[in-house]
């Protein structure tokens, strides 16, 4: 009796284990949801060449936005910038205090606002982590086809 329960839990094993079903097709099935990737057809586990760094011009006029509330774009690279919960190197140039002195733009008096809009004396933690809204303008190739248009305003 032993035989047999330890036969069936390890055919259990063997089954629960296998690799992915196989469909009428012979396209394999994956757990991906059906969604497919802007890669295509390559699943997230599979490891895939990373694509080469792209070319961010190391310094530039201020980019135009091209919507209401956008976030400014970083006109410089940031390649080496510490942004984590012990340092920030935006701030060593963007805030309020060092931002004339460095001719750099300052930090929007938003980013001292808590969620319920108490000003603070200093950078909100929820605005801290600058990467989270701002990005580098890189020379860089559309992942997806883009017909957006700017705000008539901001034309």
């Amino acid at each position: 009796m032993k035989k047999l329960l330890t036969a069936i839990v390890a055919a259990g094993i063997v089954a629960l284990s296998a690799s992915p079903a196989w469909s009428t097709d012979t396209e394999l099935v994956t757990d991906n949801g059906g969604v497919e990737s802007l890669r295509g057809h390559e699943e997230i586990s599979d490891i895939n060449k990373s694509e080469s760094l792209k070319r961010v011009p190391r310094d530039q006029l201020p980019i135009d936005r091209e919507y209401i509330q956008q976030p400014p774009l970083i006109p410089h690279t940031i390649r080496g910038y510490q942004v984590n919960l012990n340092a920030n190197k935006c701030l060593s140039c963007h805030s309020f205090k060092n931002a004339g002195e460095m001719g750099a733009t300052k930090i929007s008096v938003t980013h001292f606002e808590t969620r319920d809009g108490t000003t603070l004396s200093d950078v909100s933690p929820r605005r801290y982590f600058c990467l989270q809204c701002h990005v580098t303008q890189a020379d860089a190739k559309p992942l997806v086809e883009n017909d957006f248009k700017p705000v008539d305003s901001l034309q």
